[in-house]
């Protein structure tokens, strides 16, 4: 091992494309299937794999050939799961695309006509959701204003005063607000004379 770790990277990538360079002229000369994939110490990962190969395709053949197992049916089952995920996804965005009013040029007049009645659906229930919204918004001021009206008309009724301020509480139907008018403490002097 190379102690020192600038000459241990500066080995690391000359015998890397050393021996990527080796893989492809033994698969370009020789027709093999090679499959190369390096690890460095810091987790850079270097892949060579031979033209029309995969690497899986290679991996497959060597479990074949060896019996050993790399993977299981879960595995598999998973990588399967993945690629309709991702088929899925695509259909989705094209999809979605389609209903922005992209990339509808290729569509026929019965897809267009699919897709047109879906924006109606969704535009139709949108705005059945904003007035369920906008009639709930109503009710609540609506119960607000009659809370307001209802505790402005029991304090009327009670004729509430705060002594120690000489404030009394007046109610003004005109406006459903409460009003404040204020009391002298001590009779106007100019009023007496």
């Amino acid at each position: 091992r190379i102690e020192n770790v600038n000459n241990r990277q500066v080995t690391y990538s000359k015998r890397k494309r050393g021996i990527i360079k080796k893989a492809q002229e033994i698969s370009v000369l020789c027709d093999a299937h090679v499959s190369l994939v390096i690890f460095s110490t810091s987790g850079n990962m270097g892949v060579f794999c031979s033209p029309q190969t995969k690497v899986d395709q290679i991996l497959s053949r060597y479990q074949q050939n060896t019996g050993n197992q790399l993977w299981d049916a879960k595995h598999e089952y998973l990588k399967q799961e993945v690629e309709r995920i991702k088929k899925e996804n695509d259909r989705l965005r094209i999809k979605l695309r389609h209903l922005k009013g992209e990339d509808i040029t290729s569509l026929h007049h019965q897809e267009l006509t699919e897709i047109e009645y879906t924006l109606e659906d969704g535009l139709a229930n949108i705005r059945k959701k904003q007035m369920d919204c906008w009639n709930i918004h109503e009710k609540r001021i609506r119960a607000m204003e009659e809370d307001n009206q209802s505790l402005a008309w029991s304090l009327h009724q009670k004729g509430v005063e705060d002594d120690t301020k000489g404030i009394v509480r007046e109610y003004l139907p005109r406006d459903s607000s409460l009003t404040f008018r204020v009391q002298p403490l001590q009779p106007n002097l100019q009023q007496m004379k």
